[in-house]
């Protein structure tokens, strides 16, 4: 089978996962369609599930597209991108600085190896994992290296569908799947592992709500959840606020979250919570990606790994940190 073939075939393996985002009753293939008892139908495109609610306001303009592709079927006319093995897949070349941060707008056209970040979890010992707003995947990919089963959803095809190219192109075993968190296509108790990166902090705080909700239904018995959020707190952040004027975010602005409200939040929603720092200055660069990142950018980012690190003894210094992380056990 060519890779085209590969990248067009439904995997049935995802199968007895799914459930239909609208009652929750298990979706069987018929018609090349994805159907319920009930009789809601989801569309396939080049065999990737569109599991998005047609009814329910799209939290990005990327799922509203995703939606009007789905109507066509297959007769939608997609881009078609041949990757060559050691290239950079076009997509993440223009979309590195938007799903990476700020720091990697150098990158943006001119990557050369993908930057694929250390996840903080233990090894994964074959653990179902489900990554929420996973755009091109890198951070399945991440959990794949570390012993996990990946599932990665987002509202955009077009970050779908790079998904799958780039983890075909490196030989990682994911799923994907075109759907939203608020109605998660899984059924109840799946996942050992859910993980969420920058994204939850770009939604209204129901919608946060909402989607934590559909978190803990998800997660097994004793699963952990993983969620970066942005703290308000924080002096990159304050700064941030500052400059738009401390008004209310709209689209899709960040929203910042006190470690109070965090907290409460998620312990309520999820399950029993603590909270670390991801890191300072920003809320998006890793220092495992140093090595990209002009010497400039490499300071910022030795700075505030050692910070993370004095946090760790020193738990106060998280109330000013920019990036936190919620690590929530399902009880």
């Amino acid at each position: 089978m060519t890779s085209s073939q590969t990248l067009s075939a439904f995997d049935g393996r995802i199968l007895p996962l799914l459930v239909c985002p609208r009652c929750r009753l298990p979706l069987a293939l018929e018609d090349s369609k994805l159907t319920c008892e009930e009789g809601h139908r989801f569309a396939l495109i080049e065999g990737i599930p569109i599991l998005l609610l047609s009814e329910v306001p799209q939290t990005h303009v990327e799922g509203t597209r995703s939606l009007a592709v789905a109507e066509q079927g297959d007769g939608a006319n997609l881009p078609q991108f041949d990757v060559a093995p050691g290239s950079i897949d076009p997509f993440v070349q223009r979309a590195i600085g938007a799903t990476n941060g700020g720091l990697y707008q150098h990158l943006v056209g001119n990557m050369t190896e993908y930057p694929i970040p250390q996840l903080r979890l233990p090894v994964g010992d074959g653990k179902l994992f489900l990554e929420i707003g996973c755009n091109w995947g890198r951070w399945c990919i991440a959990a794949a290296k570390q012993g996990y089963r990946p599932v990665g959803i987002d509202p955009s095809l077009k970050a779908i569908r790079a998904a799958r190219r780039v983890a075909l192109q490196l030989g990682i075993d994911a799923h994907y799947v075109v759907a939203d968190g608020r109605h998660l296509p899984f059924a109840d108790g799946l996942f050992g592992q859910v993980f969420s990166y920058s994204v939850l902090q770009h939604i209204a705080c129901e919608d946060v709500e909402s989607t934590l909700r559909e978190i803990h239904r998800v997660l097994a018995s004793g699963g952990k959840s993983l969620v970066q959020m942005p703290n308000a707190y924080g002096l990159r952040c304050a700064y941030h606020q500052l400059r738009r004027g401390f008004r209310e975010a709209t689209g899709f602005e960040v929203r910042y979250w006190g470690p109070r409200q965090l907290m409460s939040a998620f312990s309520a929603m999820v399950g029993s919570t603590a909270l670390s720092v991801d890191g300072y200055f920003s809320l998006n660069p890793q220092f495992s990606d140093r090595r990209f990142l002009p010497i400039k950018y490499q300071a910022l980012v030795w700075t505030s790994e050692m910070l993370r690190r004095a946090s760790e003894k020193f738990p106060v210094m998280a109330n000013f940190a920019d990036s936190l992380y919620l690590s929530s056990i399902r009880n």
